[in-house]
């Protein structure tokens, strides 16, 4: 009886281990993932639940943690409503990537992205702001879309 317990037991981990049994938990709200995938159906979809939409392909190696780069983009809510924007070329958003100074998934984003390229991209909340929002901007669990230019990548030597 015990020998087929432990059997029955490790069969039970071994299943529920395996990633390619085991779904994805989906990241975006469902009431927004229903608009997403009707608006974007071409849209691609990381393992941590961003989806993005190449518009311009880049060039080069992608940017690592600790480099700095320069971006310009526009945030809107799903609404359409835009929350904030750096558009001009000659004043581009800099800052070094993967050392928390935007959320997380703009971090993870830009480190598949290459010099030059333009991308879509929706963040689900929890990789954004979360419960907590950005009052008065950003409301509490939103799903962020921002269209992305990455202008340019400067490597620590």
């Amino acid at each position: 009886m015990s020998r087929s317990l432990l059997l029955f037991t490790l069969l039970v981990l071994f299943v529920s281990a395996s990633p390619a049994l085991r779904a994805q938990r989906e990241k975006i709200p469902p009431e927004d993932l229903d608009f997403v995938e009707k608006t974007w159906p071409t849209a691609k979809k990381t393992s941590t639940g961003i989806r993005y939409v190449i518009q311009q392909q880049g060039v080069g190696d992608p940017p690592a943690a600790g480099n700095l780069v320069s971006v310009l983009y526009v945030g809107r809510l799903l609404n359409g409503e835009t929350f904030d924007q750096k558009i001009d070329s000659k004043n581009p958003f800099t800052f070094r990537v993967g050392r928390d100074v935007v959320i997380q998934g703009w971090d993870q984003i830009l480190q598949l992205m290459k010099k030059g390229e333009r991308r879509l991209v929706i963040i689900p909340p929890e990789l954004a702001y979360g419960t907590r929002g950005k009052p008065p901007t950003i409301p509490r669990s939103a799903t962020l879309l921002f269209l992305i230019e990455l202008v340019d990548i400067k490597k620590d030597e």
